[in-house]
């Protein structure tokens, strides 16, 4: 099946806003603004209004749908590798998920690499999470959601917090997820010129400032999911584009799932690119898997 016109010319948009980005000599304040700027290719979500709030000592955002459930709360991590975006380039996707989920959305401006390494990104993600349950909302009815890096911190908070024997949220979306953090998977190379956010070069500038322990194994459960005992991890639904560098990130992450005996679902989107939700609202693929996300969300909480 042919992909939409919308679809390409979101790619386009995705391309243009990389090649600015990686013009040599820019400092980081600069191409953190340009990467921020991927926000346009989303369109406002009509009905949902925003309204920012300090979860914790975290800065976080909270989307909120007309008739959204009020017992119900969706935890949303930004793309960006740890080392740009922000809350403010995911209001909208996030604000399209949570009004597909009907549910309002609490998205989390964690601190950046490489001032604040790893784990200062799950440290905030738990921060939110307590501040959440502190607001009167139950576990079981938070959904943990992102995508690209946020895609995996929404996977590695439920972890942290088993490891803990703590009660996990009720379900997770994880969108483009980068699980494998020896970056030795094929797609990488395979879809280099199909992805027009990610490059194998971008990649390993990204683990260099998040993961800045000299000791640290690249395959570490703990960093790498796909290496993780996933035992006793929620619904999990996992989104990825077939055009990602990630691609293979996405599709074996899904197999872990299933050999753990997760409740779970893996959608491949067909030329999908990384982060495919910041189209929400132009692509109608995109608009296709925000819904399934979605109902995913309204199956699973408060189950």
């Amino acid at each position: 099946m042919a992909v939409s016109q919308q679809a390409h010319e979101f790619a386009e948009f995705l391309a243009s806003v990389s090649a600015k980005s990686s013009t040599p000599g820019l400092d980081l304040a600069i191409i953190r603004d340009i990467v921020d700027s991927n926000h346009k290719a989303s369109t406002e979500p009509e009905g949902v209004t925003y309204a920012e709030v300090d979860a914790g000592g975290v800065p976080a955002l909270w989307a909120i749908p007309e008739g959204a459930d009020p017992s119900k709360a969706l935890l949303h991590f930004h793309f960006g590798g740890s080392v740009t975006a922000s809350m403010h380039s995911d209001r909208k996707a996030a604000g399209h998920i949570a009004k597909a989920a009907g549910a309002r959305s609490l998205v989390v401006d964690f601190r950046l690499a490489p001032e604040h390494p790893h784990p200062a990104q799950l440290d905030d993600a738990e921060t939110a999470y307590r501040w959440l349950l502190s607001q009167g909302y139950e576990p079981r009815n938070i959904g943990s959601t992102g995508h690209s890096i946020g895609g995996t911190l929404a996977v590695m908070l439920p972890l942290r917090l088993l490891a803990k024997g703590e009660v996990t949220p009720g379900a997770i979306v994880s969108v483009s997820p980068w699980t494998d953090l020896t970056i030795q998977n094929a797609s990488v190379d395979e879809n280099e010129d199909n992805d027009k956010m990610l490059s194998r070069n971008t990649l390993e500038l990204f683990r260099g400032a998040w993961l800045q322990d000299p000791g640290v194994d690249f395959a570490d459960p703990q960093i790498s999911l796909v290496n993780a005992d996933l035992t006793g991890l929620p619904p999990t639904t996992v989104h990825y584009g077939e055009y990602e560098t990630l691609a293979d990130d996405g599709d074996q992450f899904g197999r872990r799932l299933a050999d753990f005996k997760v409740t779970s679902e893996v959608h491949p989107l067909p030329e999908g690119q990384h982060s495919f939700v910041l189209g929400a609202g132009r692509v109608p693929e995109v608009d296709q898997a925000i819904q399934q996300m979605g109902q995913w969300l309204r199956k699973h909480l408060g189950a």
